[in-house]
């Protein structure tokens, strides 16, 4: 059975926290949460956000099928009804700085510009052991804008939200930064990543997968690859300059291409093997990448 944690003050009480100054956001130290119901964490979706900045603890989360152990600085962002389990309660030495969490409902930023912009930050869709790695100077300032937030709701007045606001965005924004540095510190993982899902989308296509299974999908590469389809899409772009959705069109236009000049198949039987439900689907997207209609392109060989 699911337990659903409607507000911050519920977390507050099942962490054996204090009630929040602020009904709506609360920054809480690791350090001071005592998990007293396991059965709470075996699986659990919170109704408002949670940015997390974790040093030294010791515990395993699961999201989805994935499995992941906290390190030294790692932030991990958890969007509302996500669905997640604690394979094991967090634990730390004691008098460590085990890091923060960041709790915020989403009435909070409502009729904000923010309310919008945060669906934009893939990072809330990846899974755990995708977290964002920090090194010291960078975990130092995320550890800094965590402290202010906290000082900033002590004493509420009318300028108390929109400061805070703009300090969570602030996060998200430097939060944006750091994994595109993840991501190029990471390249020959990265490249060999990607020439994994070469091979895969080679593979699909030499057994004509198409034809059983239509059109391949971000979601389907990314699970092969054991990605979620966020971080697979935006790793690719920070390699590459394109999505993954891109690279499947790209792929699919360069396949088509070969149907075209090295069989004589008709435009709607390549569509066919190709994965489309309806020709002029390829035919749309085939003008769209190349400026010109499958049988023009075909006239060109002949």
């Amino acid at each position: 059975m699911m337990r659903v944690i409607n507000s911050i003050s519920d977390k507050h009480r099942l962490l054996s926290l204090p009630g929040p100054l602020h009904p709506l956001v609360s920054v809480v130290r690791i350090a001071d949460i005592r998990v007293v119901d396991d059965s709470v964490w075996e699986r659990f979706s919170l109704n408002f956000y949670c940015i997390s900045l974790k040093r030294n603890v010791k515990g395993k989360m699961q999201y989805g099928q994935q499995s992941y152990d906290y390190d030294k600085g790692v932030m991990t962002f958890i969007a509302p009804r996500q669905v997640l389990a604690l394979d094991a309660p967090p634990s730390y030495e004691k008098g460590e700085d085990a890091g923060y969490a960041l709790f915020f409902h989403p009435d909070f930023i409502c009729n904000h510009p923010l309310a919008a912009k945060i669906k934009t930050y893939g990072f809330f869709s990846y899974t755990v052991n995708e977290a964002l790695h920090l090194s010291e100077k960078e975990e130092k300032n995320i550890a800094g804008i965590f402290d202010r937030i906290d000082q900033e709701y002590q004493h509420i007045d009318k300028h108390t939200q929109e400061v805070i606001i703009s300090m969570i965005e602030l996060l998200l924004n430097y939060s944006n930064r750091f994994y595109e540095r993840q991501f190029i510190t990471r390249k020959s993982v990265n490249h060999d990543m990607l020439t994994r899902m070469e091979q895969l989308m080679n593979n699909h296509f030499n057994r004509d997968e198409g034809l059983k299974a239509g059109i391949p999908t971000v979601e389907y590469f990314a699970s092969q690859l054991n990605l979620s389809p966020h971080y697979f899409s935006d790793l690719l772009k920070s390699l590459t300059g394109q999505s993954a959705q891109q690279h499947i069109q790209e792929k699919l236009i360069e396949r088509a291409k070969e149907y075209l000049t090295v069989t004589d198949l008709s435009v709607a039987e390549i569509a066919y093997q190709l994965g489309f439900q309806y020709p002029q689907s390829l035919n749309k997207l085939f003008k769209k990448k190349t400026n010109t209609s499958p049988l023009e392109f075909r006239k060109q060989f002949n």
